[in-house]
């Protein structure tokens, strides 16, 4: 048996944002975030670093093992990133396709009808504002 994808530690936020507040960057280095999961027949609990340019493991057999690996891990590969002139974050280009149900697509054209902008203009603060509220919290 094997558990799949929790979500683990380090939760430092950090954001960058111009003066006027709009949302500049956020650097997963900060935060520090893995995927982990648990293998029954073998024991032990591995994963992997999220948001990175590359592939990065780690495992441990107890929970202080995991968690220390994955902070060597997470060391381990900011040195190699900047051995080589490497940028560690993963980028992303700004663009996502979201797959919605006809019934929500209605309501958030009718929501953004209402706030008098585009339904990407809704789309796009409301994930704003769920986002700066979960890193708020």
């Amino acid at each position: 048996m094997i558990w799949n994808n929790c979500e683990l530690f380090l939760q430092t936020k950090h954001l960058e944002y111009d003066r006027s507040g709009e949302l500049l960057s956020f650097h997963p280095f900060i935060v520090d975030i893995g995927s982990v999961n648990y293998s029954d027949k073998d024991q032990v609990f591995f994963g992997k670093i999220e948001g990175i340019n590359g592939l990065v493991n780690f495992e441990g057999e107890s929970v202080k093992e995991l968690t220390e690996a994955f902070h060597e891990a997470v060391d381990d590969y900011l040195a190699y990133c900047e051995d080589e002139g490497i940028e560690p974050d993963k980028s992303y280009t700004g663009v996502l396709n979201v797959r919605l149900t006809p019934a929500i697509h209605r309501q958030i054209a009718m929501l953004a009808l209402q706030a008098g902008i585009s339904i990407n203009a809704y789309i796009k603060e409301t994930l704003e504002e769920k986002v700066e509220e979960a890193v708020v919290s």
